[in-house]
């Protein structure tokens, strides 16, 4: 039977994943995966990262019982995973600190990586300002607009941060921009990918680092309620905070899964949402093969959130697969129930959610009144609004 967990010794989640990459990056991206894979095998180097999540990150994050959010709706308890609440305000600083160590330990010295809402950009410098390493992050000229204050951060923790002006101008063209420096200075450079995405290992290796989040939850919600949740919910874009939740769980079968993906403005209009769980078709994409958004001519096509972070015309691997075999069930958000969920939770729970983390709880919400109330969902809240609040606030004027 088929690991829902592992993939292959190609890389391959069933048909989904492998090493795809030009001659080029062929020896760097070998060099990266055979050191992970000594890596996680040496207690030294996970010593080390687990004492950066506890001491430098501030792990475990709470798993909170929002009981005004509950009863408002009615229904099921929601609880909220607390991502929001690690150092730099989401879950990509878990997967940061493991890369900047990986980068470390084969004695390179640069990061490099897109970003597409920022946080990982914004985690990737703190990991490379704290490890002494320089740092460069290629963002969409779209999404550096909407995240000023990630352009910011990143600048002011050290990193360069590249405006890319090409395509359209978003997460997907970021990745493009990065990997074409990276092919030409690979030598010094570690390139760090945001997500479960891109040749093997990353999509293995970002989820691993990533798993600790499933792994908190499932102690934390025992010891509060003596079993395991009903329902998991979390947004998808690559899938990294999805994955890190879902990972500890895949095995109880009884554990219902939801990734929650942007519908956009227009489920019915190419380009104006970024719902490739329900609109994709095995392709190509940065390396990998996975369910893509594409045009007749296989082209990856225009796609559009209101969260910059989901801003992506692909998906993980693993999630693709995932939703073959039955494992997780994939449903969509729109921005408008984006917005009306990021209110609620403000206004219920004096807690000011990130756009990607208001998709899931925009399901969470359709969810929780159809159960009874002696069942648990629980939603990764995977980062903190800050950086959404001024874009949120030109939205909602515009519908005032």
């Amino acid at each position: 039977m088929t690991s829902l967990v592992h993939a292959d010794e190609g890389g391959f989640f069933g048909s989904h994943g492998g090493r795809f990459v030009p001659p080029q990056l062929e020896t760097p991206i070998a060099e990266v995966a055979a050191a992970y894979a000594e890596a996680r095998q040496d207690p030294e180097f996970q010593a080390e990262y687990e004492a950066l999540l506890a001491d430098y990150v501030g792990r475990p994050s709470p798993l909170f019982l929002a009981e005004g959010l509950s009863r408002e709706l009615g229904g099921a308890k929601i609880y909220l995973k607390r991502e929001d609440l690690n150092h730099t305000g989401a879950h990509k600083i878990n997967h940061c600190l493991g890369e900047g160590l990986l980068a470390k330990r084969m004695g390179k010295k640069k990061l490099m990586a897109e970003t597409g809402a920022g946080q990982h950009g914004v985690a990737l410098a703190t990991a490379a300002a704290l490890l002494g390493l320089d740092c460069e992050i290629h963002m969409g000229a779209i999404d550096v607009e909407k995240q000023r204050p990630n352009v910011v951060r990143m600048q002011m923790l050290g990193a360069k941060v590249v405006s890319v002006e090409s395509g359209g101008r978003c997460l997907k063209d970021a990745v493009d921009s990065a990997f074409s420096v990276f092919a030409r200075d690979y030598k010094d450079t570690f390139f760090a990918i945001g997500s479960v995405v891109g040749p093997d290992p990353y999509p293995s290796m970002v989820r691993d680092f990533q798993s600790i989040v499933g792994r908190e939850a499932k102690k934390q919600i025992l010891a509060k309620e003596g079993r395991l949740p009903d329902a998991l919910v979390a947004s998808v874009g690559g899938g990294s905070n999805a994955l890190g939740l879902f990972t500890e769980f895949l095995e109880d079968t009884e554990v219902k899964m939801y990734g929650v993906e942007p519908a956009g403005r227009n489920l019915d209009v190419v380009g104006e949402h970024a719902a490739t769980m329900t609109f994709g078709t095995p392709g190509m994409l940065h390396g990998m093969k996975t369910l893509v958004l594409q045009d007749e001519a296989g082209e990856p096509a225009p796609v559009h959130s209101i969260a910059s972070g989901l801003d992506y015309p692909g998906v993980g691997p693993q999630h693709a697969f995932l939703k073959e075999v039955g494992r997780v069930e994939y449903v969509h958000a729109s921005d408008a129930e984006t917005l009306a969920a990021f209110q609620m939770l403000c206004r219920t729970e004096g807690i000011i959610p990130a756009l990607e983390s208001s998709h899931a709880l925009a399901h969470a919400i359709r969810l929780a009144p159809t159960l009874s109330n002696d069942q648990i969902v629980v939603v990764n809240l995977s980062g903190r609004g800050d950086k959404d609040i001024d874009y949120v606030a030109e939205r909602l004027a515009e519908h005032a």
